[in-house]
């Protein structure tokens, strides 16, 4: 964990230290310290800081994401900047997702969880930048191109995800079985090379496949 304020850090560590399903391993107070502190305790989930001294928070998760013995490290970045142009580099870097230091300290926790459990997080306002973003460009071939390898289903799913539903919430619209949406979305993953949920999001709105209404095209 490596908010670079010692009061920040001090206070989301207070949080989480008295919740029995959560131990906080190690904390640091700038991105290359972090990337050690990852590399020594391999944590499964890394709160980042996106503008910390040394090495900032989009390089920290681009090292973490590309380090293979730190493959089950999930970034979350931190920060107080919710339309922060920064949020779009550091997800294609592989942030898992995004909080902002005003939440509230219920829905931390809460995210601290669904980010542990694999689902994408983004807090509302930056979901809001992204599509207003990626629906004014036209989407890059090679995302095209990854589109055409899905199958309906797994667009559906893709969709669905977008839209921020979990597993088990994909499943009941889909009328499948909670198994049955994982496996739609892992292939979707897989075909889209997104290393996340959260990077599929980012593809879902770049290729055009999710809209600003949060449909998918006909």
């Amino acid at each position: 964990m490596a908010p670079t304020r010692p009061l920040i850090r001090s206070g989301f560590r207070a949080l989480l230290d008295v919740e029995d399903d959560i131990e906080v391993v190690a904390e640091a107070g700038d991105g290359l310290e972090g990337l050690a502190l990852a590399r020594e305790h391999l944590p499964d989930i890394a709160l980042v800081d996106i503008r910390m001294p040394v090495v900032d928070g989009i390089e920290t998760t681009r090292r973490i994401a590309a380090d293979p013995e730190l493959a089950g490290v999930r970034v979350v970045v931190l920060t107080n900047y919710g339309l922060d142009e920064y949020v779009f580099d550091a997800l294609r870097a592989g942030a898992a997702g995004f909080l902002v230091k005003d939440i509230v300290p219920e829905d931390f926790l809460h995210a601290v969880r669904v980010a542990a459990r694999g689902d994408a997080l983004l807090a509302p306002s930056i979901t809001r930048k992204l599509i207003d973003r990626y629906v004014t460009q036209p989407p890059p071939a090679r995302v095209r191109e990854r589109l055409a390898e899905l199958t309906n289903r797994e667009r559906e799913a893709v969709v669905l995800v977008a839209g921020g539903l979990t597993n088990d919430e994909i499943a009941a619209r889909m009328v499948i079985s909670p198994l049955t949406a994982k496996t739609h979305v892992n292939r979707a993953m897989t075909k889209l090379a997104a290393r996340d949920r959260a990077q599929l999001v980012v593809l879902a709105y770049e290729s055009g496949l999710v809209t600003p209404g949060g449909s998918g095209p006909a």
